[in-house]
């Protein structure tokens, strides 16, 4: 039997594949994975460069211990109902698909199925990723230790009530485009200041991995590290002068909520 089947190659799969094969304690190897992607070329990419196999849905589902879900929301539905009889009742399904409530998965599914809902964010794929799992009806404390298992080579598992999971998905699961974003404005702030656009990269690249770093430092508080760095009439109190003056802070919260919203509607 299979150990891991990964229904769903695409961005958030190959970065799970990724962080659970290359950690230094992994849950699986290469040869306990299956990967279920539809796409040929996609295919075989994740053979040549993970070393898994790949298969049609039902064999990969029907052979395997654990079930991991990377697909799209609406291609939930016909997945299921086309691999209904590949499902039995010692498997536990892990779900990564966005907004789907644990509930409708279980519906979906025959029996009484082992469902662990999971929100994870793409640094799983270098280790330094966070991945929040919650229990479904027919799911305790053993199959959430098999999910976490699973993830701990990828980073930090937390656990938490399917209730915070859209909120979750809004702080965390989307969290790495809002750095990703700034990153990018930082540089071509630097740029628009004459700097050459390598170095403004690697100016930029190496204080966002600085200040990553700081803030993992146990009692790491970021509005006295902010305040530390921000000298009475300096340069940094003009900067997050313009940063308040503008409504940056509020922006922020405002645009986390607009994910949590969505993130709520995708599950209806």
């Amino acid at each position: 039997m299979t150990k891991l089947a990964i229904i769903g190659g695409g961005n958030m799969g190959e970065a799970l594949l990724a962080g659970m094969l290359a950690g230094p304690d992994p849950t699986f190897t290469a040869a306990d994975v299956v990967v279920v992607e539809l796409a040929e070329e996609r295919a075989a990419y994740l053979r040549e460069r993970y070393g898994v196999a790949t298969a049609e849905a039902g064999p990969a589902i029907r052979s395997a211990g654990t079930v991991l879900l990377t697909v799209k929301p609406y291609h939930v539905d016909d997945l299921f109902t086309a691999v209904a009889d590949d499902v039995n009742d010692e498997q536990l399904f892990v779900s990564a698909v966005g907004g789907v409530r644990i509930a409708r998965l279980e519906a979906l599914l025959p029996g009484k199925p082992a469902v662990v809902r999971c929100m994870p964010n793409t640094p799983v794929s270098v280790g330094r990723g966070l991945v929040a799992i919650s229990a479904g009806t027919y799911a305790g404390d053993a199959e959430l230790d098999r999910a976490q298992a699973m993830f701990d080579p990828v980073g930090k598992v937390v656990r938490v009530e399917e209730s915070r999971m859209d909120a979750i998905t809004a702080l965390s699961g989307s969290g790495p485009a809002y750095y990703f974003f700034l990153t990018e404005a930082l540089i071509e702030a630097g740029i628009l200041l004459g700097l050459p656009r390598p170095l403004a990269e690697e100016l930029v690249k190496t204080n966002a991995a600085g200040a990553a770093e700081m803030l993992q430092q146990p009692g790491a508080d970021p509005v006295r590290m902010r305040a530390a760095v921000t000298s009475p009439g300096g340069a940094t109190i003009a900067a997050i002068r313009q940063f308040e003056e503008r409504g940056v802070r509020a922006a922020v919260m405002t645009a986390i909520e607009a994910a949590r919203d969505r993130a709520s509607e995708m599950g209806r």
